[in-house]
């Protein structure tokens, strides 16, 4: 029986599309300057900054009409649509809605 492809996936075309995995004692690192310490003195932090108020991440369905309203009133307002319906919810939440 031949093994299981996942072509479709994110996983599958990774698995494709690399073969192998190779160790890293077999990498080449020769061609990469060293960082000097004037680098890591201007290097900043990337990602999401810890604030001790980590939101959960949730899945729901919502109407494609609806979502685009949504998207269409947060850029009016300039702010990610996801931080507009997150003040939707709590305002909604709070008025005993």
């Amino acid at each position: 029986m031949a093994p299981r492809r996942f072509a479709s996936s994110a996983r599958g075309r990774r698995a494709t599309k690399n073969g192998k995995p190779m160790p890293d004692s077999q990498i080449d690192f020769s061609d990469i300057p060293e960082t000097t310490d004037a680098e890591l003195k201007r290097a900043r932090r990337v990602g999401r900054p810890r604030t001790g108020q980590a939101k959960q991440l949730i899945a729901i369905r919502i109407a494609p009409r609806l979502l685009a309203q949504i998207r269409r009133r947060a850029a009016q307002r300039a702010m990610p649509y996801q931080t507009l319906i997150h003040e939707l919810l709590e305002k909604a939440a709070t008025s005993g809605a």
